[in-house]
């Protein structure tokens, strides 16, 4: 459709590229994924399919899938809760909606915690906090990234997240990245991050985390990505938002 709209010459010179690329060999698409990314003393075998992996862009692009569920973006602050209302008289509610696809989620409910009220004091209702766990396995392999670059050159994988200042509790979030080895269950190297929340004053900002895996030694196939976020029900539920996930594969080495 969009080629009728061509003039003669654009219409000759997309033919022309489009047969170049077919007839390019695999020395001449190594080289293209050489250049393109910058791949300097990373181990390029022949055995490569290199036409597949350029065209999978496996470095520099984020490998998680629908990286911002709930439909927010880290580039605007995050939307300010509604109250409800009116009270919610149904029953209590503890996993956020949105579009989860490509997650694996999980719901855990947390008992009412009554820790800090004074004896004797009337408590009229409490609210019922629980994390909501969203996690991907990422194949790096089946991405387009190579056994040699994994285990020889060992690229920088870094980590990014983003969550809201919900200010519900002192621990709102929590994340942890494994890398993993082909069996998908050997651990080769792992980062945690369980931050603990500021709250004598009121902020409503995105958090960033992130980690930077470098030198972490042969054999990785897999990143397991699973972050955790608290919501609370009390008289409606309030949540708390994420945004803009990504696990990244840059063409660069440090040292461990």
């Amino acid at each position: 459709m969009h080629i009728l709209h061509l003039g003669v010459t654009q219409f000759i010179v997309v033919l022309s590229y489009s047969a170049f690329v077919r007839t390019m060999s695999a020395s001449e698409w190594k080289t293209r994924c050489e250049e393109e990314w910058g791949l300097q003393g990373a181990p390029l075998p022949d055995t490569v399919d290199w036409k597949s992996t350029f065209e999978a862009k496996p470095l520099g692009r984020n490998l998680l899938k629908n990286h911002s569920p709930h439909g927010v973006s880290k580039d605007g602050p995050p939307p300010e809760p509604e109250l409800p209302d009116r009270p919610d008289r149904g029953p209590p509610r503890f996993e956020p909606e949105g579009n989860y696809t490509g997650w694996t989620t999980s719901t855990e409910t947390l008992p009412y915690d009554s820790s800090g009220i004074p004896a004797g004091a009337v408590i009229c209702q409490l609210g019922r906090y629980s994390w909501f766990s969203m996690e991907q396995v990422v194949d790096l392999k089946a991405e387009g990234l190579w056994e040699e670059l994994l285990d020889e050159f060992q690229p920088e994988i870094v980590i990014q997240d983003w969550y809201e200042e919900s200010q519900l509790h002192k621990n709102i979030y929590e994340l942890h990245v494994k890398l993993l080895a082909a069996d998908k269950s050997t651990v080769i190297s792992e980062h945690s991050v369980q931050p603990i929340e500021d709250r004598s004053a009121y902020s409503h900002n995105w958090k960033e985390v992130s980690h930077v895996f470098s030198g972490y030694g042969p054999g990785v196939r897999y990143v397991h990505f699973l972050h955790r976020l608290k919501n609370m029900f009390l008289n409606g539920f309030h949540q708390t938002l994420f945004t803009s996930s990504s696990v990244i594969v840059k063409p660069t080495k440090t040292s461990s």
